[in-house]
């Protein structure tokens, strides 16, 4: 058994090596990736397929932008309210619908996902709530609400035509990388 072990290790250490030197060695995750995804794909005509590849592109923009807006909320009150950032930095309205749908996921679903972030039960429209609800928390990122909500509103709209398989148009893709990229600047992401 150790020998195994140590064989491996030696191999991993090597392989290291050769990858550094610009050698693929093993399987190219990305090429796998790559390979399930059109096969998945395969039943569907090529035009609707580069939609689709165009667009989930937009989506992972706007996943990650959403993700990181949630998790800055999170950092921030928790710095302020230490274990009681949901009780005391989300309004009432907010916490009761999100709680609501937690306990409606919990009961009724199959999907299991992430079910313990309450979080990730609050509409997106209501982040910015959260923020301009806690603005002291929030001002020395963000120049103004009116700002906040504006970007936030815009990529709401956008997001739910994503998220409804609404084809976007090259310029409205333009336009939320631009805000996602404001965005990122402004909160230093």
């Amino acid at each position: 058994m150790r020998d195994w072990l140590f064989r491996g290790l030696m191999f991993e250490a090597d392989a290291d090596e050769f990858r550094t030197a610009g050698i693929r060695v093993g399987a190219d995750a990305t090429e796998a990736e790559r390979s399930l995804l059109d096969e998945a794909l395969s039943p569907f005509g090529i035009a609707l397929r580069n939609e689709a590849l165009q667009m989930s592109r937009l989506y992972a923009l706007i996943y990650c932008f959403e993700t990181s807006v949630r998790h800055l909320i999170v950092e921030r009150l928790q710095e302020r309210h230490k274990g009681e950032w949901w009780e005391k930095g989300v309004p009432q309205a907010v916490r009761r619908l999100a709680e609501s749908r937690h306990k409606k996921a919990n009961e009724e679903t199959w999907l299991e996902g992430q079910r313990k972030d309450l979080l990730g039960f609050v509409d997106f429209g209501d982040l910015a709530s959260i923020i301009v609800n806690n603005w002291d928390e929030f001002q020395d990122l963000i120049p103004t609400q009116h700002w906040l909500a504006q970007r936030l509103q815009e990529l709401e709209q956008a997001r739910n035509f994503i998220a409804h398989s609404r084809y976007l148009l090259p310029d409205e893709f333009q336009r939320i990388e631009m805000y996602i990229r404001d965005w990122n600047r402004q909160v230093s992401f």
